[in-house]
């Protein structure tokens, strides 16, 4: 029996980023375009009951972005739900809390023509009655606004933590600190999430300019996926079949997936059993 025994990423690599924004506003056409620019991805939650009409005479700036626009805007990013109306899930029966759940992640599907499976709490306001209203309705993940400052990997997939909101005064200490670890060691997210509406009100745009101009052209490095990237790959991992000596692996999925065992990563196809 070997030591240790380690998940990677894709391409082998122990270290991913990821990003969270709430509400479908306007700003986030500037943030999507940043994240672009930099070939970074990020999830954005939505409240589908909340679009603003299909006008393209009403102003935009800080206002929620129309069906249409959200369509346009979030080309190449994953969507995900933030209860149809953006109501407290926690003050709701859960029945009706389901169904707030169920119908927002309807609609997007329907307008997005893609299976969502993903969310973010509205207020970030979790517990067992929204765990089992997510559950009843679909979903796998979901991001609370608890912040660790730690790169861990999520234990509670319906309590998602975050490692820092942008607005932390530690993000670029935190983003130095996210280099520096030594291997072999267990796989490090950077998670971060906001709103970008709050670019706008505090002026600092530049915050995560920076930040993403930082982080990107790491590829060698760091895995830039969504949330439910993210997600997918851990499960799919969860699935590896193990001796008890762990001597041999089989992946029953239709992943490719990696990780680090003894003095060595390996990488395991689909179907593929490894003998050590």
């Amino acid at each position: 029996m070997k030591r240790p025994l380690f998940m990677r990423f894709p391409g082998g690599l122990d270290r991913a980023l990821t990003f969270s924004y709430d509400d479908g506003v306007s700003p986030d056409k500037r943030l999507v375009a940043i994240f672009k620019k930099y070939g970074l991805k990020a999830t954005f939650n939505i409240n589908s009951d909340l679009f603003s009409p299909d006008d393209p005479d009403l102003p935009r700036n800080g206002t929620r972005l129309s069906a249409k626009e959200a369509v346009e805007t979030y080309e190449g990013m994953e969507v995900a739900v933030h209860g149809a109306i953006h109501p407290f899930w926690d003050q709701m029966p859960q029945e009706a809390a389901t169904y707030d759940i169920i119908r927002d992640r309807d609609n997007l599907e329907k307008l997005f023509h893609r299976i969502i499976r993903g969310s973010a709490a509205p207020y970030g306001v979790m517990g067992d009655k929204c765990k089992n209203a997510l559950k009843a309705a679909g979903i796998v993940y979901c991001r609370s606004t608890v912040s660790t400052e730690k790169f861990s990997m999520p234990k509670d997939w319906l309590e998602l933590p975050a490692t820092c909101h942008h607005g932390n005064p530690r993000l670029m200490e935190l983003a130095d600190k996210f280099f520096v670890f030594d291997k072999p060691r267990a796989p490090q997210l950077f998670y971060v999430w906001g709103h970008s509406y709050e670019f706008d009100d505090e002026n600092n745009w530049d915050v995560i300019e920076k930040f993403a101009e930082k982080m990107s052209g790491h590829g060698d490095k760091i895995w830039y996926a969504t949330n439910g990237e993210i997600y997918d790959y851990v499960e799919a991992y969860n699935r590896l079949v193990w001796s008890v000596d762990l001597g041999r692996v089989y992946n029953p999925t239709f992943t490719e997936l990696w990780f680090f065992y003894g003095k060595q990563t390996y990488r395991i196809m689909p179907g593929e059993t490894i003998v050590f």
